[in-house]
């Protein structure tokens, strides 16, 4: 902790608010007391968000707000908001879209934006350097030239502020299509996605590389539809080449956010929740696809670290963790030889050549690690096979690990987001159905629990949870993604209080989120009133809130057989699928929920004997939008579409059900399988 006085962050709960709470500047959280104070004395607002994971956001304190020339500066001209964009993800949405707007390219964070005291944005950027360098202009002459032009030219800032506000009302505007949904329309989107794939180094474009996990998620779903091997390809390819790369932490499992390289070798080192949620169920699916146990292990070892560092004692899951530690990028995932040679000795050398690591280093003089070669390839230049060598690294592995675990860790964000736990949640949920795994079911509910107990106070969903305290109004995300990971976990484990959870969540999304013309905002009626309300069917790096509502209003209307579920869903696929066909990867998960509009789900409801085993026999078929559960005589609380459903004597029955309507049971697994088009 800084001997520098507090600021008003200090009482805020938010790790990365509290990384500046003794800053020389006067910040404010965003809240009425800061507007109030902009507003009395016509002063504009210096806007900065970040997260506490960021590494620029880091450079930035470090070198700017921890220095007291600028703080005086910045406190002299402007009223200065500090905001935590995963608390406030409607504002990140705002003022994100309008910096793009401004500079005619993506955003970032930090991300630094200048508003009138009314919030409309009027200039920004993203990182400043405390001096000219990297093209940028110093911060201080930023501030200086801002502060001139807001006092001496506010024609020029009403004018920019119009501009923006117009551009930002065009952007949150559905354009809904009448045309008939067609796999015509999907194919397209498949082929453009495959010619926008890297074949040699897998994923799409060039550097920066980031995971694109709707994207190969789609491709997966189109290869089941169609059989083109095209697509297999695709994503089988990137998922091996990122598995390979450095943006996997080969020692501790789990992905850092992107890589900043074609090849997946440097990472940018924090490790989001989102990003494991995500890419776990992927990794399954793609096992299951192409039986490359490979893909199995992957999924398995991410499980594991957020299982071991990224769980709150009570149940959910922590935010994310750092890039840095001890001020440095990477340091504490990064290795030199000679610490590889003391720790594993005669295996040293086999390590280091199966995981990339040389004397020169491939980042900053230190060695990321990778696999950039076949494993056998490498055992054979030893004399071994494979599965010894295998055998000897499984070793090498557990020991540097251990080793590692003395260093200095990265920081960790314990803060519990809804959102984020509900992609969790469906990852362990979908873990335990495949894998057969106890403990991960018994972790996806116990985060359900944590969820559904610690915010929801008094039923109302709020979006953090820290230090006992549930904070901020949820968005359209939270609802959504934690229905969807309660509607898996009730499909793992049967339990109609999970369906009831998500079937109230989405009735909440309907009455409180719904746009007229189709879709839905990301903030419900009653949110706080800003310069917009977003609506947006755009991937980011989480899936877009529209396309997570309409598969799970897709899931209730199979379940329960009320249309009004299925006319919400069609009616957010369509407000967004004119963009989504010109952009498909920007889109890929609204055409997920095209793919279920044209192809429904399908539930498959065991009773019986032989539940558990037809249960786990179907878990191991990639089957997209295939629910299986088994009908549990003895629990209390059962969905009401299973009632009347069980066994017919002795034997073990199956009913498979769409729209709310089952047909009659089948009671042979193989003729199921065919049902399912299954068969082999």
């Amino acid at each position: 902790m800084s001997d520098a006085p507090a600021n008003r962050l200090a009482a805020e709960t938010s790790p990365y608010l509290l990384q500046h709470a003794h800053n020389p500047v006067d910040w404010y959280p965003w809240g009425e007391e800061a507007l109030a104070r902009a507003r009395a004395e016509n002063k504009p607002i210096f806007l900065s968000i970040g997260y506490s994971a960021c590494h620029w956001c880091h450079v930035m304190a470090h070198e700017s707000f921890e220095d007291p020339a600028t703080a005086a500066l910045m406190n002299e001209h402007f009223v200065n908001i500090k905001v935590d964009r995963e608390e406030r993800p409607d504002l990140d949405h705002i003022y994100q879209t309008a910096f793009q707007l401004l500079a005619g390219r993506g955003g970032g964070w930090p991300l630094s934006m200048f508003l009138t005291p009314e919030l409309g944005p009027f200039w920004g950027g993203t990182y400043f350097p405390s001096q000219p360098r990297y093209g940028m202009p110093a911060f201080r002459d930023v501030l200086r030239g801002v502060a001139t032009h807001f006092r001496e030219k506010p024609e020029d800032v009403t004018h920019n502020v119009a501009a923006l506000v117009q551009g930002l009302a065009r952007v949150n505007h559905a354009r809904p299509t009448g045309s008939a949904l067609s796999d015509n329309l999907l194919e397209a989107a498949a082929q453009q996605l495959v010619r926008e794939f890297d074949p040699v180094w897998g994923g799409f474009g060039g550097a920066p590389k980031f995971p694109s996990t709707m994207a190969l998620a789609f491709l997966l779903t189109r290869w089941h539809r169609t059989g083109n091997q095209a697509y297999l390809h695709a994503a089988g390819h990137s998922l091996a080449k990122m598995a390979e790369g450095g943006i996997r932490d080969h020692l501790g499992g789990g992905f850092a956010r992107y890589a900043v390289d074609e090849k997946w070798l440097v990472p940018h080192f924090e490790k989001m929740l989102y990003d494991n949620a995500l890419l776990i169920p992927l990794y399954i699916d793609a096992h299951l696809a192409t039986g490359n146990p490979l893909f199995a292990q992957v999924a398995r070892e991410a499980l594991d670290y957020v299982a071991r560092e990224m769980t709150h004692p009570e149940g959910g899951f922590y935010a994310a963790q750092d890039a840095d530690s001890e001020g440095e990028e990477g340091r504490f995932f990064v290795w030199r030889p000679g610490e590889i040679d003391e720790v594993l000795g005669p295996d040293a050398d086999l390590f280091c050549a199966c995981y990339g690591v040389t004397e020169g280093g491939n980042f900053e003089g230190q060695n990321i690690l990778w696999t950039p070669e076949p494993l056998a390839e490498v055992a054979a230049e030893f004399g071994l096979d494979a599965a010894r060598a295998a055998g000897i690294l499984a070793g090498a592995r557990a020991k540097l690990f251990a080793r590692r675990a003395e260093r200095v860790r990265p920081g960790l964000d314990d803060k519990v987001i809804a959102s984020w736990n509900g992609l969790m949640l469906s990852a362990f949920a979908r873990a335990a159905a495949v894998f057969g795994d106890a403990a991960c079911l018994d972790r996806a509910r116990r985060a359900a629990d944590f969820v559904t107990g610690k915010l929801m106070p008094g039923g109302a969903l709020r979006r953090c949870y820290k230090d006992g305290q549930a904070r901020h109004p949820a968005c359209l995300d939270d609802y959504v993604f934690l229905a969807q990971g309660l509607l898996d976990l009730h499909h793992a484990s049967g339990d109609g209080a999970h369906l009831d959870a998500a079937t109230g969540l989405m009735d909440t999304v309907l009455e409180r989120f719904a746009a007229p013309q189709g879709g839905f905002y990301f903030t419900g009626e009653g949110h706080e009133e800003l310069i917009a309300r977003t609506l947006s069917g755009t991937d980011q790096s989480i899936p877009s809130g529209n396309s997570v509502a309409a598969l799970c209003l897709l899931r209730l209307h199979q379940l329960t057989g009320a249309g009004r579920y299925h006319a919400a869903a069609e009616g957010a696929v369509r407000a967004f699928l004119e963009q989504a066909a010109m952009a498909p990867q920007g889109y890929a998960n609204l055409l997920l929920a095209a793919d279920a509009l044209i192809h429904p789900p399908t539930l498959v409801a065991l009773a019986g004997p032989d539940a558990a085993a037809w249960q786990a026999r179907l878990a191991r078929r990639f089957r997209p939008n295939t629910w299986v559960q088994r009908i549990d005589p003895a629990r209390p609380k059962a969905p009401a579409w299973l009632a009347g459903k069980g066994s017919p004597g002795r034997v073990t029955a199956a009913y498979v059900c769409q729209g709310g309507t089952c047909a009659p049971p089948v009671t042979a697994i193989t003729e199921l399988e065919a049902r399912l088009g299954l068969a082999d």
